[in-house]
Parts: C-alpha cells; sequence; structure tokens
C-alpha cells in the first residue's frame, strides 16, 4: 500500500501541527513510513521531524490519529560531579535509578490487543507477545491515554541477550511513563507507585540524594554495578522537569565493545570511539592508581583484540560469523513472524528447530553477519586495507 493511501493529509497533517504539503513530502521521502501487514494504520518516524523524535509513530483511528512519541534523548555524564551540579542547579536532590542492558520498547493498547514499538517505531511480533503475557491489560484500558516504556531484559533476547540480571527468560522492566501526543513523563515517585499498583516490573531505585552528595554516592553504586557487569544509572530529576542523564560502568562499555569488535565491519567509529573515551575520562576523575589503571587498560584491550580475533580464526577455518541468540514464545506462529519481520529488515537469519519446553517453544537463531565475514576473508586472502 502506498505511504499516502487512505489517509486524509489535511487532517492528519492538522493534527501533526505540519502544512499538508510538507506532510506529503515527507511520505513520498519515506521519512514517515507506512507499517506493513496488520499495522498498516500505524506511521512511524524514520528521522526527527519538527520537534518530533526519530521512532515517534501516528496512528490512523478511523477519522482521528493518535500519537505515542519515541523515545528522548538522554545525554550522557561522562566526569559524574560538574555533569551533576551543571545539569541539575536548581533543585536540591536527584533521584537514581539504575540503566538496564536489553532493549527499549514502548506499549499501547491497540484494536484491543498490546503492541510493543521498537526504538525505531516497528511492531516487533516477538516483544508483543512477550508483552501480552508480561504486563497487566487492564492498566491500558483504565489509563488509555498513557504509555509504557519499558526495557526487555534477560537471556531470550534477541537483540541483546543478558543472563546477569536473575532473570530467568525475557522480562520487562519499566523506566518511564508518559503522555500520548506530548510524551510528558509522570514524575517519578507517581510513576513508581502506579506501575507497583498494576504489578509491573521495574528498575531499581538507589534512592535520592541530596547534590552535593550524589557524586560519591552514584560513584559507589557504579562499582558496586561493575562487579555485576551491570550497565549503569539515570539521574532524575524527581519532577522529571529537567532532563535526566546517565552515567555508565567500565565493564558495561568493554562488553559493548566485545560484542562491536566481533562484528567490526560493521560497528562503525561512533558507536565504538566513544565507548573508548569515557574509559579515559572516568580513570582520570576517578584518579585511579597505577595498579587499577593497568586492570583498566588489560580489560579495555582485551574487549578489544579477543573478540576481533575470534572472528578472524572463525574465518580461516571456513566459518561464517555469526551472532547466536534464542527466543521463548508461547504461540508458534509468532516464530513465522518473526522470522518474517527480521528478514524484512535486512538481517540474515538462520532458525533452529522449536525445542518444546513446558508450556513454551525455544528456537535458536543465528544472525550471519555477511559484512564482516566477507572483509575479514578478503583480508586473509590477502586483500589490502584501503
Amino acid at each position: 500500500m502506498n505511504n499516502e493511501d487512505e489517509i486524509d493529509i489535511e487532517k492528519a497533517a492538522e493534527f501533526l501541527g505540519l502544512p499538508p504539503s510538507r506532510l506529503s513530502e515527507l511520505l513520498k521521502k519515506r521519512t514517515i513510513v507506512r507499517n506493513w501487514g496488520e499495522y498498516e494504520d500505524i506511521f512511524r518516524f524514520d528521522n526527527h521531524i519538527s520537534g518530533i523524535e526519530t521512532g515517534s509513530v501516528f496512528i490512523k483511528k478511523g477519522n482521528d490519529f493518535e500519537m505515542i512519541r519515541g523515545f528522548p534523548k538522554i545525554k550522557r555524564a561522562m566526569t559524574l560531579f560538574p555533569a551533576i551540579e551543571r545539569n541539575f542547579p536548581d533543585i536540591g536532590s536527584v533521584l537514581v535509578e539504575e540503566k538496564m542492558n536489553g532493549y527499549n520498547v514502548r506499549v499501547t493498547g491497540h484494536k484491543g490487543e498490546l503492541i510493543t514499538l521498537t526504538r525505531s517505531g516497528h511492531v516487533c511480533p516477538y516483544s508483543t507477545e512477550r508483552a501480552q503475557h508480561l504486563l497487566n491489560h487492564d492498566f491500558f484500558t483504565e489509563n488509555p491515554d498513557l504509555v509504557i516504556y519499558g526495557e526487555m531484559v534477560g537471556p531470550d533476547n534477541p537483540y541483546v541477550p543478558k543472563d546477569i540480571y536473575g532473570v530467568k527468560s525475557l522480562d520487562l522492566f519499566v523506566f518511564d511513563i508518559r503522555s500520548k501526543f506530548d510524551g510528558a513523563p509522570l514524575p517519578v515517585i507517581e510513576r513508581r507507585e502506579l506501575a507497583s499498583d498494576y504489578g509491573f516490573s521495574q528498575v531499581e531505585l538507589f534512592g535520592e540524594f541530596g547534590i552535593e552528595e550524589a557524586p560519591s554516592k552514584i560513584t559507589r553504586i557504579i562499582r558496586e554495578l561493575g562487579k555485576k557487569e551491570h550497565e549503569g544509572v539515570i539521574i532524575k530529576d524527581p519532577e522529571m522537569v529537567l532532563q535526566p542523564i546517565k552515567y555508565t560502568c567500565s565493564e558495561s562499555n568493554c562488553a559493548d565493545l566485545r560484542h562491536a569488535f566481533r562484528f567490526y565491519n560493521d560497528s562503525g567509529r561512533d558507536y565504538m570511539f566513544p565507548r573508548i573515551v569515557r574509559e579515559g575520562f572516568q580513570s582520570a576523575e576517578w584518579n585511579e592508581n597505577e595498579e587499577e589503571l593497568r586492570k583498566r587498560c588489560l580489560r579495555l584491550g582485551e574487549s578489544i583484540l579477543r573478540p576481533m580475533i575470534r572472528s578472524i580464526r572463525e574465518v580461516q577455518r571456513d566459518e561464517r560469523i555469526s551472532d547466536d541468540v534464542r527466543i521463548r514464545v508461547r504461540n508458534r506462529d509468532t516464530i513465522d513472524r518473526f522470522r518474517a519481520y527480521l528478514e524484512r529488515l535486512g538481517v540474515d537469519v538462520i532458525f533452529g528447530p522449536p525445542e518444546k519446553i513446558g508450556e513454551d517453544y525455544l528456537v535458536r537463531i543465528s544472525k550471519l553477519n555477511k559484512s564482516t565475514t566477507d572483509k575479514t576473508k578478503s583480508i586473509v586472502e590477502g586483500q589490502l586495507w584501503s
């Protein structure tokens, strides 16, 4: 179906606050893109447009529309002490919650069911099935103007599998609840109480700290999280008026780099370089002694070289480099729908046979990495680096 089919451009443009000609242009250029299949009534923003975040969606509902805003960009503190002082100048304290390492989803009601929207605004069939089993549906009927923002975490995770949180399969941890259309967030404590009322899992709240004590308290939290290879923290204005900032553990940076350098020809400089720079600023701010610095250097160097050497050796053995993940589903149809979804996004995948485990099916998936495999093979065969 064409992007502009069956949509009233005048009404949609008025809803979005855009001139009709501008909306038509964005649809033709596929800056705003219609989803496919049963979700053709959902349009996603592939780029930031007129104050609307990338990944935002608007949904055609009869003669009306509904907006679900994308994930707000959270800036990163490189040096903790001055960042807190500078970014929270007019409040007495901050709340600190865990930043978990999984993948972001938004959950909303759609035609009487729950759907999950990825960061880019796609409807993921796997995440949708899991959310339907994990979340209390009453929330969405009783709070139709609110959207759940959460992190999907656990080993049965096709995007960022982690077995570090004590999650047996996959769970959704709420970190935000926002209004539709304007994306206004609930204050932290109000949001936590509302999520608790419906039995939702939530990211951990470490506490509320005065501005002067917060940097030292957060440093201790980060050191403890790092021992478990957890990701880090989000530092928030309790009322969610000022923008949050994030701060991460060295061990999490290095875990990200291990994955990036395994697929070195796909992970761009913008992903890898900042993670290396963070290590330098954190070490300097923490005033590390020679032994602490040596350990950091060793951890960083191994996270870069070991995975890359593993990939090279696999290609030397005529193997293809792959990212091996797994999913666990209740409905076998979800397997086929998820495979089609990944293939439509251009992911080269091999699905193993479903394994019946209780009420669920466990499926192992190999995501083949053609780019890094081909680049490595050409170099091994003598091609020069250009």
